[in-house]
């Protein structure tokens, strides 16, 4: 069974129920468990749901605009995204077992973060627009067309489900700066 990573003392394995209380942590990289591929979901049901809620509820702690279930210790093919400004009301996307099924030929250069690797940059090049047909939080199979700033975060979310950073597509010399300071970050906190 799997579990999922809660700052709290709850420990909610994929058969059992997500406290209303439990709170989802971010994994911070370098993590293995960033490195694997998420498996579908069979559909959307209650559990997948929480699971929704409660990524998204850490999202948007954390300032984030999307967050992948496998940074959230769930290897399952679930992302949440928000890419609304903050003076407007919020728009959650909700999203299972996302798929692109088209994109553009066009290609747009800009920066990328990530919740995983905190306080790191890069650029990344990606298609400009993208179509992606995904089960929204009622399982109904959706399809949407995403350009600017949502196609970069849907495309970026689903590296996660593939167990691609976006440091990947960086150069090996600024992907090893990145992952080793991020290290070195996670050894110095773990010292106290």
């Amino acid at each position: 069974m799997t579990a999922f990573a809660y700052t709290s003392y709850v420990t909610v394995t994929c058969a059992g129920e997500v406290s209303a209380m439990a709170k989802l942590s971010i994994i911070v990289a370098p993590d293995p468990r960033l490195k694997r591929q998420a498996e579908p979901v069979a559909r959307v049901d209650r559990e997948v749901r929480r699971l929704m809620d409660g990524m998204l509820e850490a999202m948007y702690e954390a300032n984030g605009i999307g967050l992948a279930a496998p940074q959230v210790g769930a290897l399952k093919r679930v992302l949440v995204a928000d890419v609304s400004q903050p003076e407007e009301p919020a728009k959650p996307m909700r999203m299972a077992n996302p798929e692109v099924v088209w994109h553009s030929e066009d290609l747009a250069s800009g920066e990328e973060g990530c919740l995983s690797l905190p306080d790191h940059f890069g650029e990344v090049i990606r298609p400009r627009a993208v179509r992606v047909r995904f089960r929204d939080e009622d399982d109904v199979v959706q399809e949407i067309e995403a350009d600017g700033l949502l196609a970069k975060c849907i495309q970026h979310e689903i590296d996660h489900l593939e167990g691609v950073l976006f440091v990947d597509h960086l150069s090996a010399l600024k992907r090893g700066i990145i992952l080793r300071k991020l290290s070195k970050q996670k050894k110095l906190l773990a010292t106290g």
